[in-house]
């Protein structure tokens, strides 16, 4: 049963040792929620309110970057990376000053296209510096060379105040559908900062966090995803089974000839009526806890109640249904009763651990009933 959940959720079967903590923190300050929620409006699953999210995180954001409420709104899977190798000429060294990251994009969610991606660090204050301009350049690392610089390409240039203090997201858009083509191309990327006299700084000089800062503040990768809309299709096994059926035929009888249809034996009889009824499902129950950061559970709702003639407007059935339960009541035994069934859901999102410790946010489509109806 469990493992049918997390099929329908979209969700791994859960990492072997998760992590808890600080590694949260950083993807946390990325303030993804799903596609659809407005201002003041409430995340599905995750109780987040768009009008609370702290934006001190974000300070600037590249003019290249689609604007965040954008990227969100197309977003179906956010996931982010942490930086697995780090490289810095430092100030012992023959300037330019530069450090270089690494990211591991290979646990990718299947049949989702990448509509963002960004690479956020964090700048502490930086006194020495306080009435600069810092000019900092992100760039692809193309083609490492053995005895010469390697060949680069600009992705993303910021100019911030060097009294500056939070997170600065680089657009590395183009750089991720590069790695994601073609993975063995992923050599990092490369960071430069500057000052308008266009002097190198090093990274670390200027408040640039690394490896070496702390857990909350390590430099990380967000990508955001949007599911692939492809065309349903059946099992083919069903869609066998369904083509070697014959249809029969549902010829209506003449008028004269359907005493009683109408009659009050035919009303309802007391039994409840197609509602909405309350089912919730608790992740920890389940023995996610671990590995689900949130939310701890949701309100998944179901269906259930007769469509029986008449049918009221509190019933939101469909012209269909009406013309098939009077079909039924001339054929009960070829026809069946319309069913009670959602007419609306809403979609979730689920923050979690993957396999390798990445922090993901899964929004998954069609999970909350809203309302019920006879269809």
């Amino acid at each position: 049963m469990q493992r049918e959940i997390l099929s329908i959720l979209g969700l791994p079967a859960g990492p072997a040792h998760p992590l808890c903590g600080p590694l949260l923190r950083p993807a946390l300050h990325v303030g993804p929620v799903p596609r659809r929620v407005r201002e003041g409006e409430e995340a599905p699953g995750l109780g987040l309110k768009l009008d609370k999210l702290s934006h001190v995180a974000l300070p600037t954001l590249s003019t290249h970057t689609p604007p965040l409420g954008t990227v969100v709104s197309e977003a179906d899977t956010v996931m982010s990376f942490v930086n697995v190798v780090e490289q810095e000429r430092d100030l012992l060294q023959q300037r330019p000053y530069w450090k270089e990251f690494r990211f591991d994009l290979t646990p990718l969610p299947q049949g989702e296209a990448v509509t963002a991606a960004e690479f956020r660090i964090y700048k502490t204050l930086s006194i020495g510096q306080r009435n600069r301009t810092l000019h900092i350049s992100v760039y692809e690392i193309l083609k490492e060379n053995r005895h010469r610089e390697p060949e680069l390409v600009l992705l993303d240039m910021q100019s911030v105040p060097a009294g500056q203090e939070g997170w600065l997201a680089f657009d590395v858009t183009s750089a991720s559908n590069r790695w994601l083509l073609h993975p063995r191309s992923n050599l990092g990327i490369r960071l430069y900062v500057e000052t308008e006299e266009d002097r190198s700084l090093s990274a670390g000089w200027v408040g640039l966090v690394g490896r070496r800062g702390p857990r909350s503040k390590q430099p990380f990768m967000v990508t955001f995803f949007r599911a692939s809309q492809g065309p349903y299709r059946a099992p083919r096994a069903l869609r066998h089974n369904n083509q070697r059926k014959k249809k029969p035929k549902y010829d209506l009888p003449h008028p004269n000839r359907l005493p009683g249809i109408f009659d009050n034996n035919h009303a309802n009889s007391g039994r409840q009526a197609c509602k909405k009824h309350e089912l919730y499902v608790s992740f920890g129950d389940l023995g996610w806890k671990d590995w689900v950061l949130a939310p701890e559970g949701y309100s998944a709702f179901y269906c259930d109640g007769e469509c029986l003639y008449p049918l009221g407007s509190c019933m939101n059935a469909t012209n269909h249904a009406m013309i098939q339960l009077v079909v039924h009541l001339m054929k009960p035994d070829e026809v069946p009763k319309a069913c009670c069934a959602p007419t609306k859901l809403s979609p979730i999102s689920v923050l979690f651990y993957d396999d390798n410790n990445n922090v993901i946010l899964k929004r998954q489509r069609n999970m909350v009933v809203k309302t019920c109806g006879c269809l």
